[in-house]
């Protein structure tokens, strides 16, 4: 769990409000226009259109660990702050009563999403989340000097009459910090990605060395699992690698796709793989020590290395036995002193819970439980630790103690896409742990049907995505007379409820009717 893409925020009186005229404030200095609707959001581009100012969204959750991470380095910047005079701050708690819808609209799906708008409503381009603070202010700089949305800029880098000679450095650099991970296919589609890039990065060569490395890097971590880069290729990373400065520059892509990276340029076990993980090791345990980056990004670092250790190990293996006694050190001691220094709300639900995570990567079990219990009590989203609590226990084969665990976790929960979410993860698990036991099966699908009904987002975006999850078992689910018998009666609790949907409202209507609808049969 890389704290960036997942990837990817807090005591009451900072949350995103959700009545249409409140006003929130993320960090000192900064105040967030809440928007709950879309009339919010069509009255913040009025403002901003009347004021030629462009907007930033920002769409994030209590919870997520990397939207903290955002609010702990980035929103309490002096020079974010400053920086957000310039436009209309817009923020939309993912648990706000329109917020899945507004999702939609904006195809966002992954908390946090940074999108910048220019004043007439086109989107500029979208922040990276897994960049240090200092990366995305820049970017967010450069948007806002250019002012020119990127899907225009990637088709004059695309355009084979001009081989991207149009671009200037600082559109080049647009496109190699682009948020990609949460494009939602609106620039490419995903299997296009690994060869858009690698485009991308020989069309900037010469025009902006860092962006053509980063581009080149990207290029290589987006291919899918299995494929293999050109070897040939393999100097150019060891020499990242290598070089102090390029390392730091290029940190987030080589903590977060350290594994992808040694395993499409060496692809098969043996002495060249070993010495790059060695090479890789090095560096990453250089940025681990990196006082001018933040703890999270020191700790992904971190996690890069045990992930790098055990790349060998098969994927799952809750026990990996070749991690040496010094990375597992470092790890247990990295991890405590986290745990113990962090004052800050923000920080701790974004390194604690990566901290446990990293735990776990190690087969540090009971360490990683200990801090997470430690941590409970100083959470202002102690749901969220419970389900990795859950998520241990269950990969070490302790079903009951997991499904405890999901159970607490979806009882604590709160909002009512968070609630929906984490109650499917509970329902999955009953699932997949207990299938034998129908009775709680049938009441934990009847509870989130029922806080479905009063949800006016249930059917769009991650609450649809997780109504339909829960859809889906049943369907896999149903194969006794009992089970076939709750089925039915769930169908006709669901039915109830998609009658009463707004008529006008299409959209959710048949996202609701279609939940339980088995997956056509395949020829």
């Amino acid at each position: 769990m890389k704290l960036a893409p997942l990837f990817a925020a807090l005591s009451t009186a900072l949350l995103l409000a959700t009545t249409p005229a409140a006003h929130a404030s993320t960090g000192p200095g900064v105040s967030w226009q809440a928007a709950a609707a879309d009339a919010d959001i069509d009255r913040y581009f009025t403002q901003a259109k009347a004021e030629k100012k462009p907007v930033l969204l920002y769409w994030g959750a209590k919870w997520c660990p990397p939207c903290n991470q955002l609010k702990a380095t980035l929103f309490n910047r002096a020079d974010f702050i400053e920086q957000s005079k310039a436009f209309v701050a817009v923020g939309i708690d993912g648990d706000a009563p329109g917020a899945q819808k507004l999702g939609t609209r904006f195809k966002v799906r992954g908390y946090p999403t940074l999108i910048l708008f220019n004043p007439n409503g086109s989107e500029i381009t979208r922040l990276p989340g897994e960049a240090d603070a200092a990366q995305v202010m820049k970017v967010l700089q450069l948007g806002l000097s250019s002012g020119r949305p990127v899907k225009a800029v990637l088709a004059d880098a695309l355009n084979p009459k001009s081989n991207g000679k149009k671009l200037s450095a600082n559109e080049w650099r647009l496109l190699g910090f682009y948020g990609w991970e949460t494009d939602e296919q609106q620039l490419l589609p995903v299997e296009q990605r690994a060869a858009t890039l690698a485009q991308l990065a020989r069309a900037s060569e010469g025009a902006d060395a860092e962006t053509a490395t980063r581009l080149w890097l990207k290029s290589i971590g987006a291919l899918a699992d299995g494929k293999t880069a050109d070897a040939a290729q393999l100097p150019r990373l060891r020499a990242v690698l290598a070089d102090q400065a390029q390392s730091r520059s290029q940190m987030d892509v080589l903590t977060n796709e350290a594994p992808d990276l040694v395993k499409a340029l060496t692809p098969q076990p043996g002495d060249a793989r070993s010495a790059l993980v060695a090479e890789f090791d090095a560096a990453l345990k250089r940025l681990n020590e990196d006082a001018t980056l933040s703890r999270a990004d020191r700790l992904n670092a971190l996690q890069g290395r045990i992930d790098l250790a055990r790349i060998d190990s098969p994927k799952d293996d809750p026990n990996p036995k070749n991690i040496p006694a010094a990375l597992l050190n470092e790890a247990r001691d990295q991890a405590a002193r986290a745990n113990r220094e962090i004052t800050d709300g923000y920080e701790r639900q974004a390194v604690v819970t990566g901290a446990a995570y990293l735990l776990g990567r190690a087969g540090l079990w009971k360490e990683s439980d200990d801090l997470l219990k430690s941590a409970l009590a100083r959470s202002h989203s102690p749901y969220y630790l419970m389900s990795q609590l859950a998520g241990n226990a269950k990969k070490q084969g302790k079903k009951l103690e997991a499904l405890r665990w999901y159970e607490e976790a979806f009882n604590k929960s709160e909002g009512p896409a968070t609630r929906l979410q984490w109650g499917s993860g509970y329902f999955a698990a009953l699932i997949e742990l207990s299938p034998e036991d129908t009775p709680r099966i049938e009441k934990a699908a009847a509870q989130l049907f029922t806080e479905a009904e009063k949800d006016p987002g249930a059917f769009y975006e991650r609450s649809e995505r997780s109504l339909k999850r829960v859809g889906t078992l049943l369907n896999s689910w149903n194969q006794s007379p009992a089970q076939a018998a709750a089925v039915g009666r769930l169908k006709t609790q669901l039915d109830g409820v998609c009658g009463k949907l707004d008529g006008s409202d299409a959209k959710a209507k048949s996202a609701c009717e279609g939940l339980m609808k088995p997956a056509p049969r395949k020829a």
